[in-house]
């Protein structure tokens, strides 16, 4: 079975959960999916494992597939990272140290002067495959104690530990290719291409607590967000006026 069929289910039956048409609490068993797609019930186990890994769904022994609602009410991303078992994703720390922002940092942090930021590089090994390399910079002030071990563990699991109350990532994905320095740390070839992410993490009171910038190799990404119908129509109104 190929991995484009095996995304091919994932994908649809990620559709179908929010669709809540023809799935509602429960998933057909897997004998039954694996007749809908004609594919093996080896297969449908990947496959459910993945929306398990996302947090989609949830299994109960001897009772079934069952879908968990309360990730339904949320814009979700599914990419080739949250697809991955935290016991598969390990981070390794190249570097951490203080620095001086530059302006345009100055500007992401909204920093005065004579604040310094943390900054660091981690490569992320998927599957004991190096995938991704980020650099990324952390306020020294929301964040005195910043050490490799929170970076090769999770920097969101830090920020709740230290009780600030994250609210949302801005996150920017463009195809990119690779450089010498980078291709060196992925052990790839200079000028493979790359999805380049750029993001930001944002805190309820509207502080910047992270922002990173990755190389990432061989990445997939599918979204489910909800429609903005005001939106949709105030670009159109400017559309039709342009026109």
């Amino acid at each position: 079975m190929t991995a484009k069929k095996t995304e091919f289910i994932v994908t649809d039956l990620i559709s179908k959960i929010f669709q809540r048409k023809t799935i509602m609490d429960k998933l057909p068993s897997q004998r039954e999916l694996a007749e809908i797609y004609h594919v093996s019930r080896f297969t449908i186990q990947k496959v459910l494992g993945r929306l398990q890994s996302i947090g989609l769904i949830y299994m109960t022994q001897g009772d079934g597939t069952y879908i968990n609602k309360k990730a339904l009410g949320h814009p979700m991303v599914y990419n080739s990272l949250t697809e991955v078992p935290y016991e598969e994703l390990r981070s390794r720390t190249l570097y951490l140290k203080q620095v001086e922002p530059t302006a345009e940092l100055r500007r992401v942090f909204n920093l005065e002067a004579g604040e310094t930021l943390w900054e660091f590089r981690r490569i992320r090994i998927v599957r004991y495959e190096i995938s991704q390399v980020e650099t990324g910079w952390m306020p020294c002030a929301l964040f005195p104690e910043l050490n490799r071990e929170v970076l090769e563990d999770s920097i969101q699991s830090y920020a709740l530990r230290q009780k600030y109350r994250i609210a949302y990532f801005i996150t920017n994905y463009h195809a990119a290719a690779l450089d010498a320095e980078h291709a060196e740390l992925l052990h790839c070839k200079k000028g493979l291409p790359v999805m380049d992410i750029t993001s930001r993490g944002v805190l309820r009171d509207g502080r910047i607590f992270v922002y990173s910038r990755i190389k990432a190799v061989q990445y997939e990404c599918t979204y489910v967000s909800p429609f903005n119908k005001d939106v949709f129509l105030s670009r159109r109104k400017i559309i039709t006026k342009d026109a």
